[in-house]
């Protein structure tokens, strides 16, 4: 069995005298123990909104959502019995108290997991920071150093799922590899499951055992990540990865994805990619692909 397992999601984000917008419409997703699952699109997809969902942040309209068996419900004003999830969210300087010391932040999560061993020292320590930096605080660190202290807090509540909502895209490209991979490291290291959310397909290959693809709402193509990265199927995830950069020293920019990412509030009908689909069939703009692990009509299962 699945440690998550998102079933069917849907989540609207409604405000008065405006339509509804459908952040996440359908979208099924499984990450089991111990294992790496990435989730890919462009912004505005809805990654986040998912994300958000699963740690109860966010309130569901339709379809489920259950760790370890049991169904996730949305954060209300009592304290949370379900502690199994952390997340490490984009902005690090955001997430963490500028007022308190870090190593006192640490420590709530030790708090939460009991846990009166181990030391917020030894935690700074495990994701690469001195010991000695528990005794500052957020705004003495580089952006870098600040999401490692946040991960070093989400791990101190000993999650079984560690959830990484674009966790390196607000630092510079010589730290993005080295969080992505501490991540990585760490999860697997403590038998959790880690979702890692992320436009950057390049990272996520580094990290990732398998990769899910969403498009305006919907998760559109599944897979290994070494299979999804030597043969994509569906066309809008050959679109990504035909954009990223070659460092080739052949000065040849990346393809570019025609058109923009329809309005969530009023999205086409049939297949969401199909105005933005160099392979548009009739059956495309009338029926939307209801099944995987390709959600594309050339790939539809005989």
């Amino acid at each position: 069995m699945s440690l998550l397992s998102v079933d069917d999601l849907v989540v609207e984000h409604r405000s008065p005298g405006r339509p509804a917008v459908r952040a996440v419409a359908g979208a099924s997703l499984t990450v089991s123990a111990g294992e790496v699952v990435g989730l890919v699109g462009e912004s505005g997809c809805g990654k986040s909104t998912l994300a958000r969902a699963v740690c109860g942040l966010n309130p569901v309209t339709a379809g489920s959502i259950t760790f370890d068996g049991q169904p996730v419900t949305p954060l209300g004003l009592r304290r949370r019995r379900l502690t199994g999830i952390q997340m490490v969210f984009q902005d690090p300087y955001a997430s963490l108290n500028p007022r308190r010391l870090v190593g006192d932040q640490v420590a709530d999560g030790l708090r939460t997991a009991r846990d009166t061993v181990t030391s917020p020292a030894d935690l700074l320590e495990r994701v690469g920071l001195p010991r000695e930096f528990a005794g500052r605080h957020p705004h003495e660190f580089s952006g870098g150093q600040r999401q490692r202290i946040a991960i070093a807090r989400a791990l101190a509540a000993r999650p079984r799922l560690l959830i990484g909502d674009e966790p390196i895209s607000a630092l510079d490209a010589s730290a993005q590899s080295q969080v992505a991979r501490l991540m990585r490291d760490l999860a697997v290291d403590a038998g959790a499951g880690l979702l890692f959310i992320s436009h950057d397909l390049s990272v996520v290959r580094l990290i990732a055992d398998r990769i899910a693809v969403m498009y305006l709402g919907r998760i559109v193509e599944v897979g290994d990540t070494a299979e999804v990265w030597a043969d994509p199927r569906h066309p809008y995830t050959k679109a990504l990865l035909r954009a990223i950069p070659k460092p080739d020293g052949m000065g040849v920019l990346p393809a570019e994805l025609p058109g923009d990412v329809p309005d969530p509030v009023n999205p086409p009908q049939g297949c969401r990619f199909h105005p933005r689909c160099p392979h548009v069939m009739d059956v495309c703009r009338g029926k939307e692909p209801d099944f995987g692990p390709v959600a594309c009509w050339l790939h539809e299962p005989r």
